[in-house]
């Protein structure tokens, strides 16, 4: 499918597309830049890739598909070291949680002639690191692509095949679209299990071994969430800012109506509350985005 693929941060999902390229022989030859030289010799070690290097440049160099699976942070120092050594018709993907500042940056700074196509797979652990990928990652998982002006309408068709070829199921978004969904179905949440687990860490002290003892409740699996990668998202909630502080104001709001109700002891006003709540859990099992089946801790 392609000649040569770039992988810019081989991390989980880094690492794991290169699993799934070679698993599924998507391209000839698969390299990645990390910068950390440990990690190269690592990825090549455990054959994910066939060479990596901490010159982005040199790797990038001939690439038909550049595939940036680094912290959003990073996105403008890759680009100022990629941008002149980019090939003529090369496609220009990513995999970041946040796109409409993303695609700002890119399209000012890359040629014409590529193609800038920001992807969001929808997967992952709370694992972080190239010891942790595996190749089935994507399988059955959403993909969202949010193509950029500097987008040709066939190499959208041809990343939308490279996704469904990893296993994925591809919709395409607006990026302003893509981001408000984003807010409400990953990034809040992910903001409040941090909270819990750090108001947790508050208040343990003396009863410590206490809490750990009976995390098998849900504050175990909030442990879970809150364990990702904190730097990936420390870059989410700050290039979503707008989006996740509206969404944090109107958590507010309702959390202090759950407040008054517990106060108030307005059992039907909290009835009310649990039993919608408990609708959303039945439909996302029936669009297919879980299983009904007890899986705790995963």
């Amino acid at each position: 499918m392609f000649k040569k693929i770039c992988i810019i941060g081989c991390g989980l999902i880094g690492s794991s597309l290169a699993r799934a390229i070679k698993k599924y022989n998507l391209s000839q030859r698969t390299v990645s830049s990390n910068r950390s030289n440990i990690l190269n010799r690592k990825v090549v070690r455990l054959k994910i890739v066939d060479d990596s290097s901490t010159d982005t440049q040199a790797m990038a160099k001939e690439s038909d598909l550049i595939i940036i699976a680094a912290p959003l942070s990073s996105y403008e120092n890759i680009i100022f070291k990629i941008k002149d050594s980019l090939k003529k018709g090369t496609i220009l993907t990513d995999v970041g949680s946040v796109k409409e500042k993303a695609i700002n940056l890119i399209e000012k700074k890359i040629p014409k002639n590529i193609s800038w196509i920001p992807s969001h797979p929808i997967a992952g652990t709370e694992k972080s690191g190239p010891d942790f990928g595996f190749s089935e990652l994507f399988k059955n998982r959403w993909c969202i692509l949010t193509p950029s002006k500097k987008a040709k309408k066939k190499d959208i068709k041809k990343l939308k095949l490279f996704w469904k070829k990893i296993g994925s199921k591809v919709d395409i978004m607006d990026a302003k679209k893509h981001d408000y969904i984003l807010t409400i179905t990953s990034h809040v949440p992910h903001l409040i299990a941090y909270n819990i687990v750090n108001t947790s860490i508050s208040i343990q002290d003396k009863k410590k071994s206490a809490i750990i003892k009976y995390s098998a409740g849900g504050l175990r699996d909030f442990t879970r969430i809150a364990s990702s990668n904190p730097i990936m998202w420390r870059d989410i909630f700050i290039q979503n800012k707008k989006n996740t502080s509206t969404t944090i104001d109107k958590f507010i709001v309702n959390l202090k109506k759950l407040k008054k109700a517990i106060e108030n002891e307005d059992g039907k006003k909290l009835e009310k509350i649990f039993t919608k709540t408990k609708k959303i859990r039945k439909d996302i099992i029936k669009a297919g985005q879980d299983i009904s089946k007890p899986n705790f801790g995963r």
